[in-house]
């Protein structure tokens, strides 16, 4: 079963479960270059290394893949191999992610040439999600070059079982309001222990208690302008450990 996505009449997608929409009103393209893929300092972080791993928590419509792929594949100093794992427990319809990249309003006014590749990066993911299942799974692109990790289930339980040491984390659940646990110290603790000192970490929401647990786990936090209609947004980075 997959999850179903209400469209609105603005052409947004909105989730019937959490009450609450798939990506900003800006533009999900937008969300998930300003917000998540510049919040972290790429493309630029990535040029330093062979393999950039990025951990996610929410996988949604795929966007934030989407926008990083296509950010990743027309930087000409790009690592070598992208990695990106994402946790989702009501994983949408093939079909969903791509008539999200086509909805008016997407991708918003994001560098013309990463809107241009949306359609044709959604067609092959669409490609690969057929056959989805619980649990984790891998799906590869450009030649292996990109692979998508997807945990498909619970949060908690998807964080404890997948295996990667984060460059960039993306923090992308619904709403803290809506989506209590996608946002609980338990689950940020779960996060935390796949990063490393230096480990750069974005997310549209300033909720403070969001803000508070991130200190706590050794975070550096600050609050940023965000994307209208959005005031602010929450850009983080993993402080070496105190020896």
């Amino acid at each position: 079963m997959t999850e179903p996505v209400q469209w609105l009449e603005d052409g947004s997608p909105h989730s019937a479960r959490f009450n609450d929409r798939y990506r900003s009103r800006t533009g999900g393209m937008a969300q998930a270059l300003t917000v998540f893929v510049n919040a972290c300092g790429l493309p630029q972080r990535w040029r330093s290394s062979d393999e950039f791993t990025v951990l996610e928590t929410g996988f949604g419509l795929g966007l934030n893949f989407l926008g990083t792929w296509a950010a990743w594949e027309s930087d000409a100093q790009r690592c070598e191999r992208l990695n990106f794992v994402s946790v989702e427990a009501y994983p949408v319809a093939a079909g969903d992610i791509v008539r999200n990249v086509l909805a008016p309003g997407v991708p918003g006014d994001a560098e013309a040439q990463l809107q241009a590749r949306l359609p044709a990066l959604a067609q092959e993911l669409a490609r690969a999600w057929q056959g989805l299942r619980p649990g984790v799974q891998q799906l590869e692109f450009a030649e292996g070059r990109v692979r998508l990790t997807l945990a498909v289930g619970d949060v908690q339980p998807m964080l404890n079982l997948i295996d990667c040491v984060a460059d960039a984390v993306y923090l992308d659940g619904f709403s803290p309001a809506l989506n209590p646990d996608m946002w609980s110290f338990v689950t940020l603790q779960a996060v935390a222990s796949h990063c490393r000192a230096g480990t750069t970490l974005a997310s549209y929401t300033v909720a403070l208690d969001v803000r508070e647990s991130l200190q706590h786990l050794g975070f550096s936090v600050r609050k940023c302008a965000g994307l209208p209609p959005k005031r602010h947004r929450l850009e983080a980075v993993l402080l070496p450990r105190a020896s």
